[in-house]
């Protein structure tokens, strides 16, 4: 037990000292107290009213309700194949009701599909099936022998696409890298599916090395999306949290229409936009409001409404009733207005904004009920020429959920596979990513890219 201190030896100025500075401790202790209690005292951060991840939210179990009968509807079936591999015309040689022998009658097309099951009728339809999936292997044998007008010894020239190197073709190559980088299937088990699947062994460090030796073919398909997407007047962009090695690392994207780049670097500021752009400036940009993202548009940036919104919503809960529900409501109606465009003309567009703005210009003279709306009054003014460019400029969109939904496959792919490993790995994904998401937007299948990509031909438009 500590004795107490012996305040007998102190002065009357000393002791006096001694009590003020006891009594400051205490009123900072006290205010403390009261800013930890107010702190409880605020909402859960949810996926509702922040930027919380919805797989970190909690979902309250609901009451079972016994939902009323559903409307039958039509019914439907699998539509024909347009091109079937064979066909097979089968005749009747019996009446199925009488038995009779029917093979001399002329007989015409009743069914075309599978064989119906028992007791069932016909519907249409085709008889799927995939055949044995075996490795094709093709054995190069290269043959020589002596010269008989120099004396010196020849060899054969390997075919074209049989030249010396990897062993594995095209194909599987592109197979490999879709079941990788789509798929999110990590080494091991990429390992034992090929030798499960096709009856393969491909050990870990081919499939690595096989991925690795694709890098120069994703890079250069990559620069060409860059430039197409660095050509427009329009930029998205967001970013989330990777692991290369034992770092975290940020995965970017920049996107637009139909194209799409990832990169994947170990900062989350200015200086990876940066990179990006060289030279460039779009004249409008759509990002969240990190700090990094702001700054770079020639004409205008929009704020994500979105994750605004979420804000609002969080200080509502928090219990302002004053500012933010007004704030709700404005933000809600210029969204719907967006959603409007197409049937809007560019008169009323520009009314509607001119409304918006002084509709907030009015919100503005509220005085929030708690600190909670205070802040948010505050990014309100901070951001308030962000909120409605995209009210008069139709190919803005109010949020930024596309680079949310562009993002999405990454994340899965950072939680199946917790990343990376090696920074080419990380590099070769970003490269992937990119071919992946612009093919995707522009109506390519996810194969066929990868193969476009492989043999250096660049990823065809939309038309």
């Amino acid at each position: 037990m500590v004795p107490p201190p012996d305040f007998s030896s102190l002065s009357s100025a000393e002791k006096d000292a001694l009590i003020l500075a006891l009594l400051a401790r205490v009123d900072a202790l006290i205010a403390e107290n009261a800013a930890l209690r107010e702190r409880l005292n605020l909402p859960p951060k949810t996926p509702g009213n922040s930027s919380t991840p919805p797989s970190q939210g909690h979902k309250a179990s609901g009451e079972s309700e016994t939902k009323p009968k559903a409307k039958a509807h039509a019914g439907s079936h699998r539509p024909l194949h347009p091109n079937p591999t064979r066909r097979r015309d089968i005749l009747a040689d019996h009446c199925e009701h009488c038995r009779a022998d029917v093979s001399a009658v002329p007989q015409t097309a009743v069914h075309a599909g599978a064989c119906p099951r028992a007791g069932r009728r016909p519907d249409p339809g085709d008889r799927i099936e995939i055949p044995e999936i075996v490795p094709d292997v093709t054995r190069v044998t290269l043959h020589g022998g002596l010269c008989p007008c120099c004396r010196r010894r020849f060899r054969a020239a390997a075919p074209a696409g049989l030249a010396p190197g990897s062993p594995f073709g095209p194909n599987l190559r592109a197979f490999v890298l879709y079941l990788r980088f789509a798929q999110a299937i990590p080494f091991e088990r990429l390992a034992r599916l090929m030798s499960d699947l096709l009856g393969l062994e491909i050990s870990e460090g081919a499939l690595a090395n096989m991925l690795e030796a694709s890098g120069s073919a994703f890079a250069r398909q990559t620069s060409l999306i860059r430039d197409r997407l660095l050509s427009g007047t329009i930029l998205q962009s967001d970013e989330t949290s990777a692991r290369v090695g034992k770092k975290t690392w940020w995965t970017w994207v920049f996107h637009n229409g139909d194209s799409a780049c990832f990169l994947i670097r170990p900062s989350r500021g200015k200086a990876v936009v940066g990179e990006f752009l060289g030279a460039m400036r779009p004249d409008f940009w759509v990002s969240d409001r990190l700090g990094a993202q702001m700054g770079w548009a020639r004409t205008g940036h929009q704020a994500c409404l979105a994750h605004l919104l979420r804000d609002v919503q969080y200080a509502i809960d928090a219990g302002d009733v004053s500012f933010a529900p007004g704030i709700k409501n404005l933000l809600k109606q210029a969204v719907a207005i967006g959603h409007r465009r197409d049937r809007l003309a560019d008169t009323t567009l520009a009314v509607y904004a001119a409304k918006l703005e002084a509709k907030l210009d009015r919100l503005l003279q509220i005085e929030p009920a708690n600190r909670q709306g205070h802040k948010l009054l505050r990014i309100i003014k901070k951001y308030r020429q962000n909120l409605f460019v995209f009210v008069t400029n139709r190919a803005v969109p109010p949020t930024n959920n596309g680079s949310e939904q562009a993002l999405r496959p990454c994340v899965i792919f950072r939680k199946i596979t917790n990343c990376f490993r090696s920074q080419w790995g990380a590099k070769l994904y970003a490269d992937v990513r990119s071919v992946l998401e612009t093919a995707r937007r522009r109506g390519i299948p996810i194969l066929q890219s990868i193969r476009l990509t492989l043999d250096e031909r660049p990823l065809p438009l939309a038309t």
